[in-house]
């Protein structure tokens, strides 16, 4: 069931949203909206971290149900970023390069700008940890979280453990195991907002290190505060579209690499919140659109974001590996 779900989903999107850049031949990306805007259908507004988190979905449909045709598609996007990029892997977001270089690790590419990026955004200020962004003073879970990660799978543990340490010192609430967005260095104050997002991320990160105790904190804590009813809150359109199909590929992953009850907990959330999306989505050409909301029905003003409709593949492929 879950298998037929995500490949509906990928119907959809693939269908709605993925077109030449420019005209120019043997050239694939997501449109960042449906119905396109002008800018839209030209590839002028693109967000470059929806597009990796489009290709980890082709990614993952690869590894679901492998064609030939998926495979080329797969080769083509990854060329069209570095080419609507001008040329580039980077950008000034670190949470970005960490996701495209996620994707494109899972992919069997060379990554090894992207980890330079990373490495670099490493410093002693704030207890440690990396920036958010070129030039800014902020540092987060979201660029922390992935960038953690994308270590860990690298082999440079050390500092994958590094960021781990600083995000569970700095940014875990102790009072409720949630994880706050980020601190500002120059005067401490920590942005205590709660993202599906980080939950996300930091599970991730504690399943690659292996950190299983603080890993079952987060699904617990999760299940009590981000899920009401047993689904996945939602966090509008744009980039908060994404969000919940974030912590729903970690919690996938944590449901078989956790003992009873976290692992049963996180298997819960994934396929509850799978069901959901599935049964308020509405049919549009090429399959179904989903809600930014799961447990409402679509459409909604933020359903025509390709992020929106992407978190909900990101969901459904989570779904159907378990």
């Amino acid at each position: 069931m879950y298998r037929e779900w995500a490949a509906a989903a990928e119907r959809a999107i693939t269908t709605r949203h993925l077109r030449r850049v420019w005209a120019l031949p043997r050239t694939v990306l997501g449109r960042s909206g449906w119905p396109p805007t002008p800018d839209q259908r030209v590839h002028w507004h693109w967000n470059y971290w929806w597009q990796a988190h489009l290709l980890d979905c082709l990614i993952d449909a690869q590894l679901r149900e492998p064609t030939p045709a998926r495979s080329v598609t797969i080769d083509r996007f990854m060329r069209t970023v570095r080419l609507r990029n001008f040329g580039r892997w980077t950008n000034e977001y670190y949470d970005d390069m960490a996701w495209l270089g996620l994707a494109m690790q899972r992919a069997g590419r060379d990554v090894s700008v992207l980890l330079a990026e990373l490495r670099g955004a490493w410093t002693a200020e704030g207890g440690g940890g990396i920036w958010w962004h070129k030039g800014d003073r902020f540092k987060n879970a979201p660029s922390n979280g992935p960038a953690a990660i994308l270590h860990a799978r690298a082999g440079e543990t050390e500092r994958a453990r590094e960021l781990f340490e600083w995000m569970d010192a700095t940014l875990v609430d102790p009072a409720t195991g949630l994880v706050w967005d980020g601190l500002r260095v120059d005067d401490g104050e920590l942005v205590k907002a709660i993202y599906t997002y980080c939950q996300g991320v930091f599970l991730g990160t504690c399943l690659e290190l292996s950190e299983v105790d603080a890993a079952a904190r987060t699904v617990r804590a999760v299940a009590a505060h981000c899920a009401p009813g047993g689904v996945l809150r939602g966090q509008g359109g744009g980039d908060g579209g994404l969000f919940a199909g974030i912590l729903a590929r970690y919690l996938a992953l944590a449901a078989g690499r956790l003992p009873a009850p976290g692992g049963d907990a996180a298997r819960s959330l994934v396929l509850d919140s799978a069901q959901a999306a599935w049964s308020g989505a509405t049919e549009a050409p090429g399959g179904p659109l989903f809600s930014s909301e799961w447990s409402e029905p679509a459409p909604d003003e933020a359903s025509r974001d390709l992020s929106v409709q992407v978190g909900a593949w990101l969901l459904l492929e989570a779904a159907a590996t378990l």
